[in-house]
């Protein structure tokens, strides 16, 4: 399955992969706080792919730093022109495309996906 996680519940997601990884196969983080997930943050096997916004530096910052942390495959897209919540004409529909290549990679198209 893969878990898609926005804001604070990106570290939701990232806490249900590191607590259950034969379950989750991959996560999308979405204008995340993966720093929330605390030392959860180690034991995360599974590909993940954090997504922030051009214009929101600390949370920008926050993944830059939850990327270093994560051993697995894991990537970070800078949405441009997008601020925290990527009102800006375009920007979710960047998240959408992102996230759908994400797990269309990792799951083969024979998973489920949930959002927290």
């Amino acid at each position: 399955m893969g878990l898609f996680g926005a804001s604070t519940g990106a570290a939701a997601a990232l806490g249900a992969a590191a607590a259950r990884p034969d379950l989750v196969r991959a996560v999308v983080c979405r204008g995340g706080r993966p720093d929330l997930a605390g030392d959860a943050l180690d034991d995360v096997r599974c590909p993940v792919l954090l997504i922030v916004g051009e214009n929101d530096g600390t949370v920008r910052r926050l993944n830059k730093a939850a990327a270093a942390r994560l051993s697995g495959d894991r990537e970070l897209v800078v949405v441009p022109g997008a601020g925290h919540l990527f009102e800006e004409a375009g920007a979710l529909e960047q998240v959408a495309d992102a996230a759908v290549g994400w797990f269309d990679r990792h799951l083969g198209g024979g998973g489920r996906t949930f959002a927290v």
